[in-house]
């Protein structure tokens, strides 16, 4: 397969496992090659690609003679996918406050004033985006490109769970409250500070997930 066709089979992948996250095909939902590349305005062979590596990542099935349906998530998989960012998000901002720059730090301040004033406007579709801002610059300040790269899929992942809870106008300035208080850890460059305020953010997400309907995925 040349890298043309790789490439567009990435894209394929990446938009089809989009709509799962987001919810736009549901779980046991029967995923057609000939229907998606028409949607897409591609031919088979991308969607086939696509549709494998769904597989490898769990979220589908490719029954033989029947079809590929997809898995989706059940509340227990996106616990576990929040435990395991909670691991490597402590880590990463444990480095980020030894090695975020002025930039970066003033860049995340930024977002947060902007996540304020959005919030205050009760624009939520707004938050939702500066959110994914905050955590993408704060795992670019972590140094490396192996934590950045599995953090960003795990935040990914969890996309509708996210937007469920922060539509709810109460967690979502608690959340960006959060967020104020691993910006100043990292700010005094206190591992200690920022471990604890990671801890705070995500174990009280995997609360309000729990209580927000967020129990199922896909």
């Amino acid at each position: 397969m040349n890298g043309a066709s790789h490439s567009l089979g990435q894209q394929v992948f990446q938009k089809i496992r989009e709509d799962i996250l987001n919810g736009t095909y549901s779980r046991g939902k029967e995923l057609k090659e000939k229907p998606i590349g028409e949607e897409l305005g591609v031919s088979r062979t991308p969607v086939r690609e696509a549709l494998r590596q769904l597989e490898l990542e769990g979220l589908i099935t490719i029954i033989p003679n029947k079809g590929a349906f997809v898995v989706g998530f059940s509340g227990q998989d996106i616990r576990d996918i929040y435990e395991m960012r909670l691991a490597l998000e402590v880590l990463c901002a444990k480095r980020a406050a030894l090695s975020a720059d002025k930039i970066q730090i003033e860049m995340m301040e930024e977002i947060l004033y902007l996540a304020d004033f959005h919030l205050n406007k009760g624009h939520m579709e707004q938050m939702m985006g500066l959110d994914d801002k905050f955590h993408g610059i704060l795992y670019e300040a972590g140094g490396s490109k192996m934590l950045e790269h599995a953090l960003k899929d795990y935040h990914h992942y969890l996309s509708r769970a996210r937007k469920i809870s922060l539509a709810d106008s109460k967690r979502a300035h608690q959340s960006n409250q959060e967020h104020w208080k691993i910006l100043e850890a990292v700010k005094d460059r206190n591992t200690k500070k920022v471990e604890q305020a990671v801890n705070l953010h995500i174990s009280r997400a995997i609360q309000n997930m729990e209580t927000s309907g967020g129990r199922e995925h896909g």
